[in-house]
């Protein structure tokens, strides 16, 4: 299974990758690379502030091709399925209070 690290250095940055809507939670990653829907990654998670990155595994769940008519940028949406470390609530603490913004994220 291929790994993905990302590292997030503000709470700004994990606000646009966050994807609330999915059930476990789930993250934008802005990449070219192609992958496909469905294909299981891991991936290795350092959120703002934190020492240690936190592992949890997902597919992708969201495709956003180069050139779409939403001008966001090119990446994939990975939603989570093996949360065991609860990254999901450790963002949604880390986020509490601008979920409700108004700002756009990378993907709705």
């Amino acid at each position: 299974m291929e790994e993905i690290t990302l590292d997030f250095i503000d709470s700004k940055e994990l606000y646009l990758a966050y994807m609330p809507f999915f059930k476990q939670g789930g993250l934008f990653v802005r990449t070219s690379r192609h992958y496909k829907m469905g294909q299981s990654l891991a991936l290795q998670v350092t959120l703002p502030d934190a020492l240690e990155s936190i592992p949890v595994s997902g597919k992708v769940a969201w495709i956003t091709p180069q050139g779409a008519q939403n001008s966001g940028p090119t990446g994939i949406g990975i939603a989570f399925i093996d949360d065991k470390q609860q990254l999901r609530a450790k963002i949604e603490k880390l986020l509490s209070g601008s979920q409700d913004s108004l700002e756009m994220t990378h993907t709705i």
